[in-house]
């Protein structure tokens, strides 16, 4: 049976704490970088997590989809627009126009995608 490891969407409100959660239940100890990408990362090794895979149990998940919702997706993208590299800018303020009018990925969706479909042998169970 493989190694179960259980994020609690009552711990946290936002992306920000999510990380932390990630970070408590996932990785104690490690520094990454704290991103989309980087989660992506951890998921497919070389931070400790057992190679042969292993199930995330994501508890309180209804919870978490809505804090992780359009709100928080719209907020998250105004933040990074700044940053974005000009020839993503343009995709970035389309996601943002759709998430304003409550449309497109979320926040939680992207995070759910990641978790299904890193190919390491990650099983994702939403438990709301």
């Amino acid at each position: 049976m493989p190694d179960v490891f259980t994020l609690d969407g009552a711990r946290f409100d936002d992306l920000d704490g999510f990380w932390d959660e990630v970070e408590r239940v996932l990785i104690p100890g490690k520094a990454w970088g704290r991103n989309l990408d980087a989660f992506s990362d951890v998921l497919s090794g070389g931070f400790g997590l057992p190679a042969g895979g292993f199930r995330v149990r994501w508890v309180n998940a209804a919870r978490s989809r809505q804090q992780l919702g359009f709100e928080a997706t719209v907020k998250w993208l105004e933040a990074r627009l700044p940053e974005v590299h000009a020839s993503n800018r343009a995709e970035f303020s389309r996601r943002l126009e759709h998430a304003k009018h409550q449309r497109g990925e979320t926040l939680f969706e992207a995070l759910v995608d990641i978790l299904q479909q890193t190919g390491h042998g990650v099983t994702l169970e939403l438990v709301d």
